[in-house]
């Protein structure tokens, strides 16, 4: 395929007005590409969207652990442009999570947006920051538990989430930290003991300002060290997690090749409100607001998909466009580390592009250089 005359966004450049060749193979810049000729003038070219930590979708949740889970959230993320996903896990006990990294490795790609790794959103997470996590699963990080279910999933776990102060925890980030990407999470940390987990190996932190301490003079907590020490930082850009001026502010401190946009979502997203789940707890969605039935004032992850996120990062928060496409593509992909395949238009990578139109709404989805939507 060539498609012609798009504004194409070049992770270092911004947008510039070139044509993209995908070859037979389904790779950016390979032989064979001029069977499908498509004109893109008036268009934005990006890459297709990597979300690396949200739950589900369309009345599915990634922990059910099926078949017929995964494939549904796949087929939803690539019709709405995400086409990479690393679904995130809760709370739970090793069996459960074992069940769940079954079905991960065993899940194929063929359909719908490829299952490239797995987020460990607990359970080596603070009680006092559970968020909506069932404290019921919570434990000690434990390095041999973590190598079961890895191997279980084939490898496929890429993040793994865990409070630092938790006794123990520095140990366990030094035994795995070459073996999966550690951020911290759900977490009371004060600076020092997040500049030391940082210091053993972890490089992420997940969804920056929720479920951890904030930014005070003389206690400048986890976001300033993570700042310092040049993590990647997660971000909910769904106008109801984070203030705008707070989404501004991060881009200017961690700079827009830190910052990692996800969804966080749950299963209502695509779905109208109501009453939902999550990590088997109640939640009501009302618009873009999912709450734990049981205490309103806990957010329970968000309703709105990475594509919506990124528009409103743009559209709602003053965020550039080419740093909201970057947070949402490049830097997922290499927070994780795939990105030799996904996150950008460079040569090698999967033939993954989005055509907007100047309202950033989404005109052609190509995956593997095959026209999907």
């Amino acid at each position: 395929m060539r498609i012609k005359n798009a504004d194409v966004f070049q992770t270092e450049k911004g947008f510039v007005n070139e044509d993209i060749i995908i070859g037979a193979d389904g790779r950016m810049g390979s032989a064979g590409g001029e069977d499908e000729v498509l004109d893109a003038a008036g268009l934005y070219a990006i890459p297709g969207l990597v979300d690396v930590h949200f739950h589900g979708c369309v009345g599915h949740d990634f922990c059910e652990g099926t078949e017929e889970a995964i494939q549904a959230i796949a087929d939803y993320e690539a019709s709405v442009g995400v086409l990479a996903i690393c679904p995130a896990t809760m709370t739970f006990s090793e069996e459960i999570l074992g069940g769940i990294a079954d079905a991960a490795a065993a899940h194929k790609n063929e359909r719908g947006a490829d299952l490239i790794g797995i987020n460990m959103e607990g359970p080596f997470i603070s009680p006092q920051k559970i968020g909506a996590q069932n404290p019921e699963y919570l434990q000690s990080s434990d390095v041999d538990m973590f190598r079961r279910l890895q191997k279980r999933a084939n490898g496929l776990f890429k993040l793994c989430d865990l409070a630092p102060e938790v006794p123990g925890t520095m140990e366990f980030i030094r035994q795995v930290k070459d073996e999966v990407n550690v951020s911290i999470a759900h977490t009371c940390t004060d600076y020092e003991t997040a500049v030391e987990a940082f210091s053993n190996g972890a490089n992420h932190v997940t969804h920056l300002y929720n479920a951890m301490p904030g930014i005070n003079h003389r206690m400048p907590g986890p976001i300033v060290a993570a700042a310092e020490q040049g993590a990647y930082v997660e971000l909910i850009c769904d106008n109801v997690h984070i203030h705008p001026a707070v989404v501004r502010f991060t881009f200017r401190v961690f700079g827009d090749d830190k910052v990692v946009l996800i969804a966080d979502s749950m299963e209502a997203t695509g779905l109208p409100d109501g009453e939902y789940s999550l990590g088997g707890q109640g939640v009501r969605k009302q618009g873009r607001r999912a709450t734990l039935v049981r205490d309103p004032n806990v957010i329970a992850g968000s309703a709105t998909n990475l594509f919506d996120c990124m528009c409103r990062a743009v559209q709602e928060m003053d965020i550039p466009l080419a740093s909201a496409v970057r947070a949402a593509t490049v830097n997922p992909a290499r927070s994780i580390g795939v990105d030799a395949d996904y996150g950008s238009l460079e040569a090698g990578r999967w033939g993954n592009v989005l055509l907007l139109n100047k309202n950033l709404e989404l005109v052609h989805i190509i995956q593997k250089g095959k026209l999907i939507k």
